[in-house]
């Protein structure tokens, strides 16, 4: 054989040290899809005088026969990765053992026979027999392919001999071993090592399977010589055998609720576990016991599921249940590891107890004619959950309430029925009434429980002095529309309740919206007052309400109601809608014009439709009617007819032929859309008449803004023209007084003409000049008056102080001016009021020849005199004037006596002094 050439069998049996001479493990390569029959190996158990012994597979695709065979029961496929499973056997003694079985598939295509022999690792066992030669599938240069197992949490003596590792170049070579990877070099360090010389793996401490399952270390094989590797790194699977060393632990919520009074059988939670040993052998199978809690629960030893065991699980007795759960491995075995915990049920509450009454009846009082109050509060007991439809009672009135008068409620928080009195109770109708009160649950009964309880209940009615009651409360009459004034309907009286008697009562109208029902005062009697009208809008679908108040002599009252059910007369006749002038459009291809005419009728049926519509007799025969429909018909042309209006008589009745002629004004005209083409231009408005009106109007604006804008600054300043700078100033200090409009200046002309002053100042010369016919005046060539200051007569001190400066003196007369003298006195106010007839004191003549010469007279003046014709401002004028102010009373004095004119005060002192030089240097 080749250096480095592997030789492997077919089926190798590694059989180790134990009480049995059965070995750990076998390995088989067999076929990927294994067809039943198959014989995949064969335990060496023969020559190991075992009695009894009997063999199981924990596979159920594999079965064992009696001499150790293993045989394939049905198709099975091995996977790339192998497929393993145990067999385990016990001998007479009782002696248990388990052989692991591993199978890889045959993936090699080249078969070649090799003489059989032992392999060089696997030590040779007695008892081991081998024929001649067998058939071995070549191995590609695998070492030992068979995984190794240990025995977790293994006790002491450390090290111990795992197995065996041996590569064929050991024959051409001499080699030495060594291992590298987990549990030799990786955590867990040093957990394996190898024998350099002779391959023994040893494990030196216990390893805890849960934490490593598995190792899978690397082995090589070394010349010892040149130091090379003499065969390919072989991977060595060390499998870390499972104890039962791990209790069940419970991992689910261990909480439940399931509702009372349920079913047997019914679930009520499943406990849930885990374990943390190998899954799938007796070490996981696990066990599930109740230990308390049995006589109502019941669990299902494998599934955990924990079901009601009886029907009379009671939530009033006993709200939460607590049971005790074993759970044991080995399925339940006594050497089993197990656990316990509480599982806490609680039972949800049904409405399985009604509502039971404290007392087995109840009594209450109330006043008759008393509503809206509490009477009775009525407590009940309920054993379910409070808070809930269960609990929460619900109160009925099962007998006594047929008229309404009681209604009954829960109070929220007590869970007591509350009896009210909704409607007044009447003592003469009865002193007790009786009721039957149920009490409920917002949820129906369930389970075993009864019917609902109920309780009588009296209530005693207390007496009070009433007023009258009618009988019936509520009358009705029939009458018929337009019943005559004074008629005699019926008879509407009331009683006294407690003496049963009419006796003193005396009856009003209370309520009569129209006034059409007269009550008789002592006796009732309801007669027709006014015209009852069907169609009137105080009736409402044919019926009229009255209210009639009667009153005792205790001044106690009491009211009744009186319908009038009106039945309808023939008293409308149809009318045509919507009035009697109409439009007809004339007809288009020489058809005729028509117009549709409806008719209505305020009456009723059978005195309203169907209408009969028809064109008196005599009519001219250019109309005529058809299409007569229910109240409509249609008026067509017979002839031509120009254009205008024109009358048509028409004949409408009713269905009982009442009725008469209507008059329909027609106009014919030419019609676009329905109306005539005249009336629908002359009430059309195109764009252009929009605008024009609109230019109108801003037209019209802008004149009443230039209007404003004129009276506004017409008086402000008004220039003159032909005059030095001159101009009128607006005095407007105050308004004038009323003896400033009695003219009480004037300036005289030479012509004798007067000049009147203007409200509010004097314009004349010597003051502000004449104006001329535009309004404006230039200054006049006298003599000036305060050096022409504007005196302003407005206040009425004013007036009388100046007329006192003035004296009875003239500013000026006739002269070098040509200007009238300046009068004073109340005499030339009498003058002029007596010459202001004159027409030729208001010609303007006269004012252009008194101007002329103002200006004659400005021209010859030197440049000094313009100097002096100013005004002028003087700090003292004096300390007052001793005849006072002229008002409106002085004037209806003495007016002929002007003695206060002879002594000037010292207000008017320095004003006289300069108007008195004025006039001596003129």
């Amino acid at each position: 054989m080749a250096p480095g050439v592997f030789c492997v069998s077919l089926l190798t049996v590694i059989i180790a040290q134990s009480e049995c001479c059965v070995p750990h493990s076998i390995q088989a390569q067999v076929p990927v899809e294994v067809r039943p029959g198959y014989v995949i190996s064969q335990v060496p158990v023969t020559g190991c005088h075992i009695q009894g012994q009997w063999l199981t597979s924990s596979d159920p695709h594999f079965a064992m026969r009696s001499d150790g065979t293993i045989v394939t029961v049905d198709v099975t496929t091995v996977t790339a990765e192998g497929r393993s499973f145990w067999v385990r056997g016990r001998d007479g003694g009782g002696r248990r053992w388990r052989m692991e079985v591993h199978l890889s598939p045959d993936l090699e295509q080249e078969h070649i026979q090799v003489p059989m022999r032992v392999p060089f690792n696997v030590p040779a066992h007695k008892g081991v027999q081998r024929g001649p030669s067998e058939v071995l599938r070549r191995s590609k240069r695998r070492w030992s392919p068979l995984p190794f197992s240990i025995i977790e949490q293994d006790i002491p003596p450390f090290p111990k001999d795992v197995e065996l590792v041996g590569s064929d170049s050991s024959v051409n070579f001499t080699v030495y071993y060594i291992i590298s990877g987990s549990g030799v070099t990786m955590p867990p360090e040093k957990l394996f090592s190898v024998d350099r010389d002779t391959g023994m793996v040893r494990v030196h401490y216990p390893v805890d399977r849960e934490q490593y399952p598995k190792f899978v270390f690397t082995a090589q094989v070394f010349d010892r010589r040149s130091g090379k590797e003499t065969d390919r790194p072989l991977d060595i699977t060390v499998l870390v055998e499972d104890i039962n060393d791990n209790a069940p632990t419970f991992s689910g919520p261990l909480t439940f609720s399931v509702l009372e009074q349920c079913k047997p059988g019914t679930e009520v939670g499943e406990v849930k576990s885990t374990d943390k040993d190998e899954a799938d052998t007796p070490h996981t199978k696990i066990r599930y016991t109740l230990l308390t809690g049995g006589q109502f629960f019941t669990i299902g030893s494998h599934s955990g599921l924990i079901t009601a065991k009886t029907s009379t699980l009671d939530r009033e007795t006993q709200v939460v249940n607590a049971v005790t759960v074993e759970i044991r491995d080995m399925d339940g075995a006594k050497n089993g590891l197990f656990n316990t915990a509480t599982a806490t049920i609680t039972l949800l509450d049904i409405n399985d107890n009604p509502p039971t009454f404290r007392e087995t009846t109840y009594k209450a009082t109330v006043k008759e004619n008393q509503a809206d109050m509490l009477v009775l509060r009525i407590p009940v007991d309920d054993k379910d959950e409070e808070k809930t439809p269960n609990w929460n009672a619900r109160f009925v009135i099962t007998q006594g309430n047929e008229n309404g008068n009681f209604r009954i409620d829960t109070d929220p928080e007590t869970n007591e029925g509350l009896l009210y009195v909704v409607k007044p109770l009447d003592y003469e109708k009865g002193k007790t009434v009786k009721l039957m009160i149920s009490a409920q649950n917002e949820a129906p009964l369930v389970g075993m429980a009864g019917t609902w309880l109920s309780i009588p209940v009296d209530v005693s009615v207390g007496d009070e002095d009433e007023g009258p009651e009618f009988t019936p409360p509520n009358m009705v009459i029939r009458v018929k529309e337009n019943t005559p004034n004074g008629t005699l309907l019926s008879t509407y009286t009331a009683l006294d309740p407690e003496t049963k008697s009419s006796k003193g009562i005396k009856y009003y109208t209370k309520f009569d919206p129209g006034s059409w029902i007269a009550v008789g005062e002592t006796t009732g009697e309801l007669r027709v007052a006014n015209t009852i009208d069907l169609e009137s809008p105080l009736v409402t679908n044919g019926a009229y309400t009255i209210t009639i108040k009667a009153v005792d002599e205790s001044r106690k009252s009491g009211n009744g109601n009186i319908t009038l059910l009106i039945e309808d007369v023939n008293d409308n006749v149809p009318m045509i809608v919507p009035g009697t002038y109409l439009t007809l459009c004339e007809g288009e291809d020489g058809q005729m014009g028509s117009v549709t005419i409806e008719a209505e009728d305020a009456d009723l049926s059978p005195y309203a439709r169907p209408f009969n519509f028809m064109l008196p007799e005599g009519h001219d025969g250019k109309w005529r009617l058809r299409d007569i429909q229910n109240g409509s018909a249609v008026l067509e042309q017979v002839v031509e007819m120009a254009r205008g209006v024109y009358t048509v008589p028409v004949h409408v009745t009713d269905l009982q032929n009442k009725g008469g002629v209507q008059v329909l004004s027609l106009r014919v005209c030419q019609c676009l859309g329905g109306e005539c083409v005249a009336k629908r231009s002359s009430v059309s408005v195109g764009i252009w008449g929009v605008l024009a009106m609109l230019l109108a109007f801003l037209l019209l604006l802008l004149l009443c803004l230039l209007f404003v804008f004129y009276c506004t600054t017409k008086g402000e300043k008004i220039y003159m023209e032909d005059c030095s700078g001159g101009m009128l100033l607006k005095s407007n200090t105050e308004a004038p007084g009323d003896e400033v409009k009695s003219a009480a200046l004037l300036i005289v002309p030479s012509t004798g003409v007067a000049v009147d002053t203007v409200d509010g100042s004097v314009k004349g010369a010597g003051l502000v000049g004449l104006l001329d016919q535009n309004g404006a005046g230039c200054p006049a060539p006298g003599p000036p008056l305060i050096g022409q200051k504007t005196i302003n007569l407005n206040r009425e001190s004013s007036r009388r102080d100046f007329l006192t400066a003035q004296g009875q003196s003239s500013f000026y007369s006739t002269g070098q001016y040509g200007g009238g003298n300046f009068y004073t006195d109340t005499t030339f106010l009498k003058q002029s009021q007596a010459s202001s007839t004159l027409s030729a004191l208001h010609t303007w003549k006269t004012n252009g020849l008194y101007l002329g010469k103002k200006l004659v007279y400005f021209a010859d003046e030197s440049e000094e005199r313009y100097a002096d014709d100013v005004a002028r401002a003087y700090g003292y004028e004096g300390e007052g004037s001793p005849a006072g102010s002229v008002g409106c009373c002085s004037d209806f004095g003495d007016q002929d006596n002007l003695d206060f004119l002879e002594s000037l005060g010292s207000k008017f002192k320095t004003l006289a002094n300069i108007c008195m030089d004025k006039e001596e240097e003129i």
